[in-house]
C-alpha cells in the first residue's frame, strides 16, 4: 500500500456554523461557539498528521455586513479563543499567525491576536494561519501597493517582480495551497486566498463545519491522494 501523501498547505473555508445552529433551534452564536471547538481539534489533528501550514477562513472583510450583534459576538469569541482557548494550540507546539487587514479591528481584538502570535512565535511543529478580516482581492491590492512603494523607494525594480517574488508581498509569505476544503455544501471560493490557489485541489463536503471532525478531515486527505496533480503538464 502506497504511503499517504500529506499536503504541505491545506486551507479550509469553515462554512455552516449558522445553519448548524438553526437546524438545532439554537442561536447562530451557538454555531460559532461550536465551530471554534472544531477549529482547535482539526488544527491539532492536521498538524500532527504532517500538514505544515493550515490556513482557515475565520472572518472575511464582507462579514462586517452581518448584524452588529453577530459581528460583536464573533469578535468577543475571537478574543476568548486567542487569550485562553488557544493554550492547547500553544501546548501542541503550533505557531499561530494572522492574515488580513488590521483596520477596523478593535484594540482588544488586535491585542488578543498579537498576544497569541507572541506566545507561539517559537513553536515549530506547524503553522496555523488565521485569516481574519481577510479578502483575497484585498490581499492582492495591498501587496501591489507595497510593491509600488518599494519600486518608488528604489528597493526593487519592476524587473524583480516574478510570480514567486509576489508571495513576499502578500500578508504572509506562505507556500502555495495544495488542498482547499470547503464545508457545508457550497461550491465557491468566496474571495479566499486567490493568489495562493492557482493549482490547488478542491474538496467540497456537505458536512457543516461544527460536525467536520478528524475523520472528515481524513476523508479530504484521502481524496487528495487520488488526484493527478499536473501543474499544466499532460496527464500520466
Amino acid at each position: 500500500m502506497d504511503e499517504l501523501k500529506i499536503p504541505n498547505h491545506v486551507a479550509i473555508i469553515m462554512d455552516g456554523n449558522g445553519r448548524w445552529a438553526t437546524n438545532r433551534g439554537l442561536k447562530r452564536s451557538e454555531g460559532h461557539k461550536e465551530g471554534s471547538k472544531t477549529l482547535e481539534k482539526v488544527a491539532i489533528h492536521a498538524i500532527n498528521k504532517g500538514v505544515k501550514v493550515l490556513s482557515v477562513y475565520a472572518f472575511s472583510t464582507d462579514n462586517f455586513k452581518r448584524t452588529k450583534e453577530e459581528v460583536d459576538y464573533l469578535m468577543n469569541l475571537f478574543i476568548l479563543m486567542f487569550k485562553t482557548k488557544f493554550k492547547v494550540i500553544d501546548k501542541e507546539n503550533i505557531k499561530v499567525i494572522f492574515s488580513g487587514r488590521r483596520e477596523p479591528l478593535s484594540k482588544n481584538v488586535l491585542d488578543a491576536m498579537d498576544s497569541i502570535v507572541k506566545k507561539t512565535e517559537n513553536n515549530t511543529k506547524g503553522i496555523l494561519n488565521i485569516c481574519l478580516n481577510y479578502g483575497g482581492q484585498e490581499e492582492i491590492i495591498d501587496g501591489t501597493k507595497r510593491i509600488i512603494d518599494d519600486i518608488n523607494n528604489g528597493k526593487i525594480s519592476k524587473d524583480d517582480i516574478t510570480k514567486e517574488k509576489f508571495y513576499e508581498y502578500l500578508y504572509q509569505d506562505l507556500p502555495p495551497i495544495d488542498l482547499l476544503i470547503r464545508t457545508s455544501g457550497e461550491y465557491r471560493v468566496s474571495n479566499f486566498m486567490l493568489y495562493q490557489m492557482s493549482y490547488s485541489e478542491f474538496y467540497f463536503t456537505n458536512t457543516l463545519f461544527p460536525d467536520f471532525d478528524e475523520k472528515e478531515f481524513d476523508k479530504a486527505i484521502e481524496s487528495f491522494n487520488h488526484r493527478d496533480r499536473r501543474f499544466g503538464k499532460n496527464s500520466k
